[in-house]
């Protein structure tokens, strides 16, 4: 866990003793770009522009290897030599942990952390919740060594905003949201076939049992997350399901359009200058698909 803040901690942990058991179905990719000394603790965020989870292309990459507030973050080519390629991504809680910790607007938790989509006034119940999505820090470890900074922005978040190592734990601005529900590639959810032959009694009752429930629980964490118990895991997708997800910025106001980590249009990580990752406005089409700039992939490991 990379929030230094005790704040935090104290109240992230009460979150992941609670929340060992509802783990979901993933676990953690098979190759990467960290160096041996990193080895597996190290994760490597890649483009779907540029790379899939068999051949990542280029990775998130610290310029110059330069481990100062402000240094620019980067793609560059996969390499097991290079410390620069050296992050590690952590599980630290949902977004509503991070709204009780004070570290995210209680605006951004409605929409991203479990609040309230659908109320029903002529019951006073919700009947809709929105999402309570994963949250995660990137934090910059050269040959495993933690910085002590992590991937995030200066200021908050819009169109242009540009991507760079920021101290970690201190605000929202290096706090990045999985978006599971504009992803790609999660695996079908399991459903248990009913049979034709239920009674319209028991189709009644069944139904009002569900919009019972479904008006009263609380909302469930994103596919995400992956955990063992006593143990704070990466929440990274298994390689073969090749999950590809917008990051969002935790610091941005605009809920509707949020601020997504984005690779610089028109450009190619072997420009020079480096094109510096910024942060856009998530487009999506009209079939839903994501602009492939801000999806992004998690892998594991040393590289070959």
């Amino acid at each position: 866990m990379f929030i230094k803040s005790k704040v935090f901690a104290a109240a992230a942990a009460v979150t992941l003793v609670a929340g060992a058991g509802a783990a979901g179905a993933f676990t953690l990719g098979t190759a990467g770009a960290a160096t041996p000394a990193c080895g597996d603790n190290c994760l490597d965020l890649f483009s779907n522009t540029f790379g899939n989870y068999a051949q990542p292309g280029f990775l998130l990459d610290t310029l110059r290897q330069g481990d100062k507030v402000g240094q620019p973050n980067i793609l560059f080519r996969t390499s097991n030599a290079d410390p620069a390629e050296d992050f590690t991504i952590a599980f630290e809680g949902l977004v509503s942990d991070f709204n009780a910790a004070g570290l995210v607007s209680k605006a951004l938790d409605l929409h991203y952390g479990g609040g309230c989509e659908d109320y029903d006034p002529s019951t006073a119940t919700c009947v809709t919740f929105y999402p309570d999505d994963d949250a995660v820090e990137i934090e910059y470890s050269p040959l495993g060594v933690d910085t002590g900074l992590c991937m995030g922005t200066a200021t908050t978040a819009v169109n242009g905003t540009k991507v760079s190592l920021q101290p970690c734990g201190a605000t929202a601005k290096t706090t990045w949201i999985l978006d599971d529900a504009d992803g790609f590639g999660f695996p079908p959810p399991t459903s248990t076939p009913t049979s034709t032959s239920t009674s319209t009694a028991t189709a009644t009752a069944t139904a009002t049992a569900t919009a019972t429930a479904t008006a009263t629980a609380s909302p469930s964490p994103s596919p995400t997350v992956s955990q063992s118990l006593g143990v704070t895991s990466a929440i990274v997708p298994a390689a073969v399901d090749e999950v590809y997800v917008p990051l969002i910025n935790g610091s941005g106001t605009n809920f509707s359009q949020p601020a997504v980590l984005t690779y610089p249009q028109n450009s190619y990580p072997t420009d020079m200058p480096r094109p510096q990752l910024d942060t856009k406005t998530l487009e999506i089409d009209s079939n839903h698909v994501v602009n492939s700039s801000q999806e992004w992939g998690f892998d594991q490991g040393i590289a070959p």
